[in-house]
C-alpha cells in the first residue's frame, strides 16, 4: 500500500506528514504521533499505519517539529508547544474528530491534547507513553539518578553524547541493538536502520529533542505529569505498554489506566519501549480490536 507524502500549512510554517488512504469502506481517521530521539513518522508507524489503512481507516502520521522532513520551528520545543502542534495538524489536515494516538513523547502529546480545552478527538491511544509519572528514573535511588540525568541534559553533556553515537555507524548499531527498543534486533530491517542513521546524520539531529528535554527534565523529576488529571478524560482510551519497557516503567501505565474512566490496558509480555515494532502482532490486534469497538 502506497502512502502519500503531504505538506500541511500550520500557523508557524509547514509540517510534512504521511497519509495512508483507507481501503474499502472508510471507517474513520486516525492521527498517530511518533516519539523523540531519532524517531520520525515512518519509523514509528510504517508498520501499524498500513495495517489500519487496509482495514478502512485513513491514517495521518506527521513528522513532529524538527524531525524527519518537518523543519525546526521558530520557537523552542516544549511540551505545551507540542500539544498545540497536535491541534494545528488536525486543523490543517481537515481531520474530523480523529482517533489520536501516540508513542512515547507522542503519547504525552496525545494525552496533553486530550486534556486541552476544545480538543476534538473520537478516542485516545497511547503506547509506551510519556506524561504518566513525575520521575525520570523510578525506584530506589530515584532522587540521585534524577538529579544526575537532569544535570547531563542541562549541561549539554548528554546531547553531545547522543549526537556522537548517532553519527558513528558502529556505535549507533550497538545502541539500537542494546535491547531497550526491541528484544530482537532482527525486527529492525536494513531499511529502518538506514532511516535511523539518516535521522542521526541530519544537521539538526536531536536539536528539537534536546529543547524538549531541557524543558521537561528537572532535578526533582519530570515537569509534565498528567496523572492527576487523567480522570478528566472522557473518550474511549487504549493504553498499550511493554512489560519490560526501559524508558517508561509499566507501573506508570497501570496507574494511568486506573485513573482514566473505562480505559483498556494491554501489557505486552516482555515488550520493550518501541512496543509496536517489538510485538507488532500483539499491538496490531489490540489496536484493531479497540477501533472496531468504537463503531
Amino acid at each position: 500500500m502506497d502512502a502519500e507524502r503531504r505538506d500541511l500549512e500550520v500557523p508557524w510554517g509547514h509540517v510534512s506528514a504521511w497519509w495512508y488512504p483507507p481501503q474499502g469502506r472508510p471507517r474513520g481517521d486516525v492521527l498517530l504521533l511518533h516519539g523523540g530521539g531519532l524517531d520520525n513518522a515512518s519509523l514509528s508507524w510504517g508498520g501499524l499505519a498500513p495495517v489500519l489503512a487496509a482495514s478502512g481507516y485513513g491514517v495521518l502520521t506527521p513528522d513532529a517539529p524538527g524531525y524527519g522532513a518537518t523543519p525546526l520551528p521558530p520557537w523552542s520545543v516544549t511540551q505545551e508547544r507540542l500539544v498545540d502542534f497536535v491541534g494545528d495538524v488536525i486543523a490543517a489536515s481537515g481531520l474530523k474528530r480523529p482517533v489520536v494516538g501516540g508513542l512515547s513523547m507522542g503519547g504525552g502529546m496525545a494525552l496533553g491534547y486530550a486534556l486541552s480545552p476544545g480538543a476534538s478527538l473520537r478516542a485516545l491511544m497511547v503506547l509506551g507513553s510519556y506524561g504518566m509519572t513525575d520521575q525520570i528514573i523510578p525506584g530506589r535511588g530515584a532522587s540521585v539518578w534524577n538529579r544526575v540525568t537532569a544535570w547531563a541534559i542541562h549541561s549539554g553533556w548528554l546531547g553531545r553524547l547522543e549526537r556522537g553515537v548517532a553519527r558513528n555507524r558502529l556505535l549507533l548499531r550497538w545502541s539500537v541493538d542494546s535491547g531497550s527498543l526491541v528484544r530482537d534486533p532482527a525486527r529492525l530491517d536494513a531499511a529502518m536502520r538506514d532511516e535511523i542513521a539518516r535521522e542521526g546524520a541530519s544537521p539538526h539531529a536531536f536539536e528539537a529533542f534536546e529543547q524538549w528535554q531541557r524543558s521537561e527534565m528537572l532535578p526533582d523529576g519530570l515537569r509534565s505529569n498528567y496523572l492527576p488529571r487523567l480522570h478528566e478524560i472522557r473518550v474511549p482510551t487504549l493504553i498499550v505498554h511493554g512489560e519490560s519497557d526501559q524508558g517508561v516503567p509499566v507501573e506508570a501505565a497501570r496507574a494511568a489506566a486506573a485513573e482514566i474512566p473505562g480505559a483498556e490496558l494491554v501489557v505486552v509480555p516482555g515488550g520493550r519501549h518501541w512496543v509496536q515494532r517489538d510485538a507488532p502482532g500483539v499491538v496490531d490486534a489490540a489496536v484493531l480490536g479497540f477501533l472496531a469497538r468504537l463503531t
